[in-house]
């Protein structure tokens, strides 16, 4: 076979036989086909898309090129659940204490963040001694003595998605909803997980800006999960404007532990217990979702989910006091207000523009080298649909530099002040 003739078929429109994407997957993987063919190739999948069947056998390649995690010995039905990224996005850090705290076994193995999007294992790695590269020995010991854990990838898992994403990331094409979809079940069955949700973001903070593109990616999502036997279905929620009210990584630490004593704002809270009470019907410790949610809720007021929170962070090497003091995480040494301009309702606020005032502080990473600044961000006192005064704090800049007037602008002229605005759906559908 012949790497061409499998470019050439693709570039024609035609589908890709198993053998064919099995070639291409080893062959590239292995360094025997080079990078202009591979990215040939990529950007002809970009243009002409991939079947359902072509991209289940493209995971199931990229998915068998390492190693698969094996959790069968742990007693229960293991339940993941992964985010395609946003502003604001700190979901999975109460989530996953808060399910395992009725008994539900929650392997989440998450990612860093790239651009405006902040990443999971940057924010938990704002408390002091948290570590989130842990061995296989060591991943299945504490999904067995606390029933979580936060960490990234574990041992050889997915190398050919590993290889085929950095490729993609320089040659333009991430966004292929195949290419996407492939990339994640492959790292999400080869870590041994039996159920999944999905949170797919749609909106101006997200990956997929448009909602039938969101849907699309869920449904191929789905679809790959279900074929090999998982349990998997796909929420589409709403990145317009920022989930919560921190950007940033030791503020969204902060925001996430105030959630889990109550304290946290009404969107986050409601896509946790959204998401957290598919987990628990698909785990099989509720009936429906109302009785799922309410036992959620239990655990965040008798303090269930706060204390295993706090066995989660001590078992991967961090600093358990953070749960009562969170200010041990790095400070930022100054707090600059952003004031409103006009009177009006705030009717709009780009989430993307937000993350990005957050990466020009420090928060965020512009290249995969990028040292973060753990300390810096924003924190929120106004959001979409609240009236406003000229002169009222719409937000908190934290910042290590004194001079942030580039990122103040930025912020104020993406915040739109009108005279009304359009109610805001957090999650607008369930796809299963």
């Amino acid at each position: 076979m012949r790497m061409v003739d499998v470019i050439d078929a693709k570039r024609n429109g035609g589908e890709l036989t198993a053998e064919q994407i099995k070639f291409f997957v080893d062959g590239y993987t292995a360094g025997d086909i080079p990078d202009y063919q591979a990215s040939a190739l990529l950007m002809a999948i970009w243009f002409n898309g991939m079947s359902d069947e072509e991209t289940r056998n493209l995971t199931m390649d990229m998915l068998h090129s390492g190693d698969r995690l094996d959790l069968s010995d742990i007693p229960g039905v293991k339940v993941d659940k992964h985010s395609t990224g946003g502003v604001g996005d700190k979901v999975s850090i109460p989530l996953a204490p808060l399910v395992a705290s009725l008994g539900i076994v929650v392997p989440m193995i998450s990612g860093r963040g790239l651009g405006h999007t902040g990443g999971t294992l940057d924010k938990l790695e704002a408390i002091p001694g948290y570590t989130v590269e842990i061995g296989e020995d060591a991943f299945k010991k504490q999904l067995r003595d606390v029933g979580c854990i936060i960490s990234g990838a574990t041992g050889n898992i997915a190398p050919a998605d590993k290889k085929i994403y950095a490729l993609r990331d320089v040659t333009d094409t991430v966004d292929s909803i195949p290419l996407i979809a492939g990339s994640i079940m492959s790292k999400k069955i080869a870590s041994g997980t039996d159920a999944l949700v999905m949170d797919v973001k749609t909106g101006s903070g997200a990956f997929m800006k448009r909602e039938e593109d969101a849907v699309a990616l869920a449904h191929a999502l789905v679809n790959i999960g279900k074929g090999v036997g998982m349990n998997a279905m796909a929420v589409i929620s709403d990145m317009n404007q920022p989930l919560g009210r921190a950007i940033g990584n030791a503020l969204e630490i902060e925001e996430s532990i105030a959630l889990l004593k109550g304290e946290g704002p009404d969107d986050l809270l409601d896509i946790v217990l959204t998401i957290g009470s598919q987990m628990t019907v698909m785990a099989g410790k509720a009936k429906s979702l109302e009785e799922a949610r309410g036992m959620l809720e239990e655990n965040i007021a008798n303090g269930k989910a706060l204390e295993r929170f706090r066995m989660m962070v001590e078992a991967q090497g961090g600093d358990g006091r953070v749960v009562d003091d969170p200010t041990i995480m790095p400070q930022a040494k100054y707090h600059i207000p952003v004031l409103a301009e006009a009177d009006g309702v705030i009717a709009s606020m780009k989430a993307d523009e937000m993350g990005i005032a957050s990466m020009m502080l420090g928060g965020g990473r512009a290249t995969k080298d990028d040292k973060l600044d753990y300390a810096v961000g924003l924190t929120l006192d106004r959001k979409v649909g609240d009236t406003v005064k000229a002169g009222d704090r719409l937000l908190t800049i934290h910042a290590n530099r004194e001079d942030v007037e580039d990122v103040k602008r930025l912020i104020l002229d993406n915040i739109v002040i009108g005279d009304h605005a359009d109610p805001i759906t957090l999650i607008h559908q369930v796809i299963v």
